[in-house]
């Protein structure tokens, strides 16, 4: 199956929902509140309906943030699945400051191995499929950068006092610097290089996580569970990941 999905056709589904996103963010729009209290906004159901339409042609199973949740003994059987955020921080998205994702990942048997991962209102585009390499855009991931410093990424909106107490106690042969980011895009800074861990000690779902995890895994890096130590499984019975840690 992943040999027929040409990544390129993901990619373009990504450019698609990220341009009518952006219709959205640069008008007036409406904010609605889900069951759990977190925001929804228009550009979240208009970018779903997109990527869900623009997906069905695969004829593969459809697991989104903004559709009814399918119960774990259906999903128990599926050998491959996309998993979709189709507006990943819309926090982020709402106060406008350019950090918010498209995020589509194919699944294999608990694990991801294609990925896209497109920030519209920074023109980025993050890629990979299992054995054909990560790029951010068309640069083969990871950069081959110099750092002075060990950079360390964490949730602009988010970051929990395990996750403070964790940077803390990381000891590292460099000056610590702290990286405050929005989004998926924290996962892809490590996948890149521009960053040498993500920390996320404070709730997250496996949409939020499964198409960069996809670039980090093609970049040779992992997204490891923070207490088995064992790389993230996807299309669990819960949803919710565990804590984990990028590197």
């Amino acid at each position: 199956m992943l040999k027929n999905i040409d990544i390129n056709e993901i990619k373009n589904i990504a450019l698609k929902a990220g341009k009518a996103i952006m219709q959205v963010y640069e008008r007036d729009f409406e904010i609605y509140e889900k069951e759990d209290k977190s925001p929804l906004s228009e550009a979240d159901i208009l970018s779903n309906t997109i990527i869900c339409d623009s997906l069905a042609k695969f004829n593969l199973p459809i697991l989104s943030e903004e559709n009814s949740i399918i119960s774990f003994e259906e999903r128990k059987n599926w050998e491959y699945f996309f998993l979709v955020d189709p507006l990943d921080g819309t926090k982020e998205f709402i106060k406008r400051n350019g950090e918010f994702t498209v995020n589509i990942a194919l699944i294999h048997k608990q694990s991801p191995v294609l990925g896209v991962v497109y920030a519209p209102a920074l023109n980025l585009m993050y890629s990979a499929k299992k054995g054909e390499g990560a790029f951010k855009n068309d640069e083969l991931l990871p950069l081959a950068l110099n750092k002075d410093t060990y950079k360390i990424v964490a949730s602009k909106s988010h970051m929990s006092d395990e996750t403070k107490d964790f940077i803390d106690k990381l000891e590292v042969d460099k000056k610590k610097e702290l990286i405050s980011m929005g989004s998926s895009l924290k996962l892809c800074l490590v996948a890149s290089a521009e960053a040498d861990i993500y920390p996320r000690l404070a709730p997250t779902m496996e949409w939020d996580t499964a198409a960069a995890d996809a670039i980090v895994r093609e970049a040779k890096k992992m997204s490891y569970d923070f207490y088995s130590k064992k790389p993230l499984l996807y299309n669990k019975e819960n949803l919710k990941n565990p804590y984990f840690v990028v590197y």
